[in-house]
């Protein structure tokens, strides 16, 4: 097939149709713990730290392996990674159906972080690989809006099983979707046409030159710094503390809490493509974007707080959709990094970028736990503890719009050393 062709062949769809399936399920195991969290206290006897410590385990585990999983793609291709990725994530979920105690779990979890690292960026392989240029935007943009599907399926038919059948029928079941992820992806994906079996590696000597160019030039950091501030409420709501406060803190029954968490998916979808059309719009504003999304996910969180709980439905229901602009707002980070770095790095680069959300996450999440720790000594988590939980969120946001005003200054001063006409023309008229 010719990248420039104006259509992709039908193999084409069907190799990614089952990517897809494939990063639908990874979203569901990686957001299964979070929808289980109350479950997972009384089956272990856990304190509200050691139930974060999953969800930072797993977001740690992901991020560490962003770059290392890059260098295997290159050698082994999308094929053996989506199909690894999901027996890999099979295996965590089959061990967290059968775990006696916190050990095993927290062990299971991390095989989930795994083969999550594994999929996401060889299904964008696939992509790229499969589909003629002009076509890969559009599908890349389907392929993330399609995956939230997995949070869906999390929210609703998961709690379900929870609560129906109970623990290891639970985690048993979304372990065999997994098992029927790699087979389908092992008999229907193939890796691009003209791809060679095996591809040399780059040398060591030459990914470092990578990474550190990339890391060195500030647009990459801006969109670390982007990925930092808009991610990480977002996915401490979806991976571990949305559904136990909307329940505990909120006092909202399970069912009306898994509609708001499936209210929250659909809102990232749809505003998914109005941000990208934005961005592809004024690209030169798109820092004013990613804060004007921080500023609303801040004051929907300030609003929910300041009043006692259970705070209206009507009021949940607008924090969920403020609080899912920060997935899409994410997806910005990865386009600084495409947009200020030449094609040979920007595999480094969205490393780096894709880390920022996550670790902040990771931060926000133990966080959390450790004050709902300190103020539920009986055990069951109060109102009260989760206003003040939530409230830590407010030193990261901090540190986040510190970072992307350092970096944005730092990046017009570059491009316009640089004579970028675009950033001439936008100095001028900024003055």
């Amino acid at each position: 097939m010719s990248r420039n062709s104006e259509r992709a062949p039908a193999a084409a769809w069907a190799v990614w149709s089952v990517g897809v399936l494939a990063y639908i399920l990874a979203i569901l195991h990686r957001s299964s713990f979070g929808v289980a969290g109350l479950d997972a206290e009384h089956r272990f006897h856990a304190s509200a730290g050691i139930l974060a410590s999953f969800a930072v385990l797993q977001l740690l585990v992901y991020a560490a392996l962003q770059i290392p999983v890059g260098l295997l793609l290159d050698r082994l291709g999308p094929r053996r990674m989506v199909a690894g990725g999901a027996l890999v994530m099979a295996a965590g979920q089959a061990l967290m159906a059968v775990a006696p105690s916190v050990g095993a779990a927290v062990a299971a979890r991390v095989l989930v972080g795994a083969g999550d690292a594994m999929t996401f960026i060889s299904v964008l392989s696939l992509v790229t690989g499969w589909f003629p240029a002009r076509q890969v935007p559009v599908v890349t943009q389907l392929t993330g809006l399609l995956g939230q599907l997995g949070q869906v399926l999390s929210a609703v038919p998961l709690v379900a099983l929870l609560h129906g059948p109970g623990w290891s029928s639970a985690f048993g079941s979304v372990a065999a979707l997994g098992v029927l992820a790699a087979v389908l992806a092992f008999a229907v994906v193939r890796d691009a046409p003209g791809t060679p079996a095996a591809r040399p590696a780059a040398s060591p000597g030459r990914i470092a030159r990578d990474l550190a160019d990339a890391w060195r030039h500030p647009g990459t950091r801006l969109g670390l710094w982007t990925h930092f501030v808009t991610q990480f409420s977002s996915n401490t709501f979806a991976l571990m503390w949305g559904y136990p406060y909307l329940v505990s803190g909120q006092g909202m029954r399970p069912g009306a809490a898994s509609t708001l968490l499936t209210v929250f998916v659909l809102a990232n979808v749809v505003s998914g493509p109005v941000v990208g059309r934005l961005v592809a719009r004024y690209p030169l504003r798109r820092s004013w974007l990613v804060l004007g999304i921080v500023g609303v996910t801040a004051a929907a969180w300030a609003t929910v707080l300041a009043v006692p709980p259970p705070a209206p439905a009507w009021l949940l229901v607008v924090l969920v959709l403020c609080v899912a602009l920060g997935g899409p707002g994410a997806m910005i980070g990865f386009d600084y990094a495409r947009t200020f770095n030449p094609p040979a790095r920007q595999g480094a680069a969205t490393g780096i970028v894709n880390i920022g959300g996550f670790a902040a996450a990771l931060v926000a999440i133990l966080l959390i736990g450790v004050v709902l720790d300190a103020l539920s000594p009986g055990g069951d988590f109060t109102p009260h503890a989760f206003r003040v939980a939530w409230g830590v969120q407010a030193v990261l946001w901090g540190i986040g719009v510190a970072g992307v005003l350092r970096t944005r200054a730092l990046t017009r001063r570059r491009k316009i050393a640089e004579g970028d006409p675009e950033y001439l023309v936008f100095a001028r008229s900024a003055a």
